[in-house]
């Protein structure tokens, strides 16, 4: 079978997009180069396609109770306007993705989720007592991700109801008569807003978000090098079989006065504690750390990298690495196994300066 290919594969193809095998989908890794469209968005506007992810909808506060059993969190009493970061969990309390819940009024719930377990995910949210509709195929999104990004929306023909939205927060829009789900978030810890469009204004929001003077299309590439500045997981590569939210400190996000599924699990390990922590790390040099490399420390192993890559903001090399809890501790030197690069555990984000959470008026 085919790779599939978003909605919006052409205007990518035209925009100069080189493509890549991500999860089955034939998507654009870089356009310009992977550091300049990292640097651009970080000091003008990038979009990204990210039309491959899951859109679901809940409608009823029932069915979104039966959702928030699924998850670590209990989105019932979520208000409406506001997003949600969380799990949903296999039952031994692993993830079986982690997700954004939205509030879009008191009896519907918006859901997006990662497109690796895509279909397992549907599966389940659809054919169970969640009677989540799939709305995947019928949405292009968007991401428009700077500290220029309000600025370009504002130009672009959308309301100034736009500049309300705080961070982490959402709601329904008109672009060109379309209803358009907008929310303020995003993954390169940068100003952003989130596009959720109907397929029939995909293309035509894609080209003029592009004509744009700030604006320059962003392939995979950038994008990880933005989420692996700020610590920010990856399923399929920093979350994968058997990680609990508990390893990739997710305990903030984790409702334990709801009943959830895996909920005994969790509890049990976090109680005993003994168990590996997803932790940043960096190194000295512009030599990068690499996925699945092993960690030494004092001659025993203590954990290997998640995510590596160069960090084009920071100079130097960044990434994640699940470590034993004992040297997950910022400062901490750690050795590559067989190789001649230290690795310096650290807080994240490692990028200081994003402008996610900056006041806009």
């Amino acid at each position: 079978m085919g790779l599939k290919r978003t909605p919006l594969f052409e205007c990518c193809e035209k925009s100069g997009g080189r493509f890549v095998d991500f999860h089955g989908w034939y998507l654009p890794v870089q356009f310009e180069g992977i550091i300049a469209e990292h640097l651009h968005v970080r000091s003008h506007a990038g979009i990204f396609d990210c039309s491959h992810m899951g859109e679901f909808l809940i409608h009823g506060k029932d069915k979104i109770l039966h959702f928030s059993y699924l998850t670590c969190s209990d989105f019932v009493p979520l208000p409406v306007a506001k997003c949600r970061y969380t799990a949903i969990l296999n039952p031994d309390g692993s993830i079986l993705d982690d997700c954004v819940g939205m509030k879009l009024d008191e009896e519907t719930l918006f859901v997006v989720t990662n497109a690796g377990p895509l279909e397992q995910v549907s599966s389940l949210l659809c054919n169970s007592n969640v009677q989540a509709e799939d709305i995947t195929s019928q949405i292009v999104k968007i991401d428009v991700q700077g500290p220029r990004s309000l600025d370009v929306l504002m130009d672009t023909g959308f309301s100034p109801h736009v500049k309300g939205l705080k961070y982490w927060t959402g709601g329904t829009f008109e672009w060109k008569g379309e209803r358009i789900i907008i929310t303020r978030a995003g993954y390169t810890g940068e100003l952003g807003y989130e596009l959720y469009l109907p397929l029939s204004v995909g293309a035509d929001m894609w080209n003029t978000l592009i004509s744009h003077p700030d604006v320059k299309p962003c392939g995979l590439g950038a994008r990880d090098t933005l989420r692996t500045e700020m610590g920010y997981p990856l399923n399929g590569q920093d979350i994968t079989h058997g990680t609990t939210p508990l390893m990739v400190c997710m305990d903030r996000f984790i409702d334990w006065d709801h009943d959830f599924i895996g909920k005994d699990f969790l509890m049990k390990q976090k109680e005993g504690g003994d168990y590996r922590i997803l932790t940043g790390i960096k190194t000295h040099t512009r030599q990068a750390p690499r996925h699945n490399q092993k960690l030494i420390y004092q001659d025993r192993e203590v954990g290997e990298v998640t995510s590596g890559t160069f960090g084009p903001s920071v100079g130097v090399g960044v990434g994640l690495a699940m470590l034993e809890k004992q040297v997950a501790t910022p400062e901490t030197i750690l050795q590559i196994a067989g190789r001649p690069l230290q690795i310096e555990v650290c807080k994240v984000p490692l990028y200081q300066n994003g402008t996610a959470r900056k006041k806009v008026s």
